[in-house]
């Protein structure tokens, strides 16, 4: 094994050991292709049980940030630490084992597969990784009572449809079973990809308990990009804004609304005014 990989493994420098440390850390991450700067310099911080939203216009770098922080996309520069352990550069199923999961703004389901079985897979791979990969120094990553396939449909609401092929079920109960996929790999850090994209207004609301019951019940860290901001903001307790690549904000709900660099660059007048009281 290399110097590298030996590196992984070891606290990353300065952390007190008697210091609970983050799920997951950014430092001065940067992502360049080419000569466009997707990402320029972003730092944060993840903690257990935080519910966090991640918000920004178009092109503002989020789904890069995304993709660095669960593998998909190595940094140009900087670092990332999960649980206070190097993991830049590390391969996807490398950030997984480390109970990290993610969906995509495009659902990533077997099509022509039961429902049940989409589920089941995410399970067989958890399995796998429990038994090769196992780094946060805890027998279960969280406390799952969700073992089958059927206990993770009941709470995600698809134990009906169970049998059917997942094509044969709506788009926004595709975005669900996915979200139900990465519930399966057992993640302690679940990353959501614009899950509300395509929705009708109820079904967002609808996906936004889900996803807030989820963490309650489950003990998760979320990290949630979204352009449904008014109903983002009623339930995330921590904003991340992202434009043009940079971090501007990183604040409760309530500051991010009124926030001048933010409603500049993203919100507006008008959309702060519609959001009102509902970011607490």
């Amino acid at each position: 094994m290399s110097s590298e990989r030996h590196a992984s493994h070891r606290l990353a420098e300065g952390v007190p050991r008697d210091v609970p440390v983050p799920l997951l850390e950014a430092h001065a991450v940067t992502v360049r292709f080419g000569g466009l700067t997707a990402v320029n310099g972003v730092s944060a911080q993840f903690r257990r049980g935080e519910l966090v939203g991640i918000i920004g216009p178009n092109g503002a770098g989020k789904t890069t940030f995304f993709n660095a922080i669960s593998g998909l996309q190595v940094p140009t520069s900087g670092r990332l630490v999960a649980e206070g352990r190097d993991v830049t550069g590390q391969r996807p199923h490398r950030f997984a084992a480390h109970g990290i999961a993610r969906t995509f703004q495009t659902p990533r389901t077997f099509a022509e597969m039961p429902v049940r079985d989409n589920i089941a897979f995410g399970l067989k791979f958890a399995g796998r990784r429990r038994r090769k990969y196992v780094l946060w120094g805890e027998e279960e990553s969280v406390p799952w009572a969700l073992r089958t396939p059927q206990s993770i449909l009941k709470l995600i609401g698809l134990a009906d449809l169970a049998d059917l092929p997942a094509a044969a079920i709506t788009p926004s109960q595709q975005r669900v079973l996915e979200i139900g996929m990465a519930l399966a790999t057992r993640p302690r850090l679940l990353l959501l990809d614009e899950v509300a994209a395509g929705l009708t207004e109820g079904e967002v609301e609808e996906t936004a308990r889900l996803v807030s019951r989820m963490r309650d019940e489950l003990d998760l860290t979320v990290i949630w990009i979204e352009h449904a901001v008014r109903v983002l903001l009623k339930y995330v307790e921590r904003v991340i804004v992202l434009h043009e690549g940079r971090k501007i904000a990183d604040a409760s709900p309530a500051e991010v609304v009124r926030d001048p660099e933010v409603i500049e660059a993203y919100l507006g007048d008008e959309m702060v005014d519609g959001i009102g009281e509902g970011a607490s």
